[in-house]
């Protein structure tokens, strides 16, 4: 269909601009003088037609000083109007109108609009899961930044009790018997039978402390055993000698 007059199709139904259907219209009386006196058939502002303002331009492309008074008219203001012209412009100008109409509601109008609007609100939904994604991992990365990371030390500070040799290699990986090995390497420790012991340099810090087991023997009888066992201060003891070589506790492996 060959557009008569341009149609505004960005409101939920489409409108004309009244002094764009004066000037289709050829009508002679100006439009602000014409407009009032269409209105007074009885329609409605807001309802019928939405009053706008809008700057004029002269032929240099310079504003004007006053602001031009305009009107969008629904299409059955519209229609109405053409027909009080009773002019031969005002009947084509009608029938027009009454097959634009007729396009916008049918079948195929119809579902192109609820296409458009269905994909606007999909876009609006993937706009807003962006931006909930992006806040969620904004805060998950907050939470990781203010959650305090767990040291060695922090995991020995916390724990009082004495502490065997198996289970501080077990920390590092290792096994006890590499554990006595290093140490005794490092020149902290021999073995008197079959127990470690430090040496007198070390011994005197407080680093370990011997406890006596009772067992009984193959034969019978009951047997006392001493183990030796570490201090919360010879664990961080151990763990300072260790870090300087490099070697590092399983949970700041972890962290790293």
């Amino acid at each position: 269909m060959k557009e008569l007059i341009r149609i505004n199709y960005e409101s939920e139904n489409p409108t004309i601009l009244g002094r764009d259907l004066h000037r289709v219209l050829e009508v002679e009386t100006p439009y602000h003088k014409w407009f009032p006196r269409m209105c007074d058939y009885g329609f409605i502002e807001n309802v019928d037609y939405m009053t706008v303002d809008k700057n004029v331009l002269r032929a240099d492309g310079t504003l004007m000083p006053q602001v031009q008074h305009d009107h969008q008219l629904t299409v059955d203001m519209a229609k109405e109007i053409c027909m009080i012209q009773r002019t031969p412009k005002g009947k084509q100008c009608r029938q027009y109108f009454i097959d634009l109409e007729k396009a916008w509601n049918s079948p195929e109008a119809i579902m192109a609009r609820a296409l458009q609007f269905a994909n606007h609100q999909l876009n609006l939904v993937k706009h807003q899961n962006e931006e909930l994604t992006g806040t969620v991992a904004v805060q998950n990365q907050q939470i990781i930044e203010m959650k305090p990371k767990v040291s060695y030390y922090d995991v020995v500070l916390n724990c009082k009790d004495l502490i065997s040799t198996s289970a501080i290699a077990k920390d590092y990986g290792k096994s006890a018997i590499w554990m006595n090995r290093y140490l005794h390497d490092k020149g902290i420790q021999f073995k008197q039978g079959d127990i470690w012991l430090l040496y007198q340099k070390y011994a005197e810090e407080g680093y370990t402390s011997t406890k006596t087991h009772s067992y009984c023997g193959s034969d019978g009888n009951q047997h006392t055993k001493v183990h030796t066992y570490w201090t919360q201060k010879g664990r961080l003891f151990i763990y300072d000698l260790m870090k300087a070589d490099g070697i590092l506790p399983q949970i700041e492996i972890e962290m790293a």
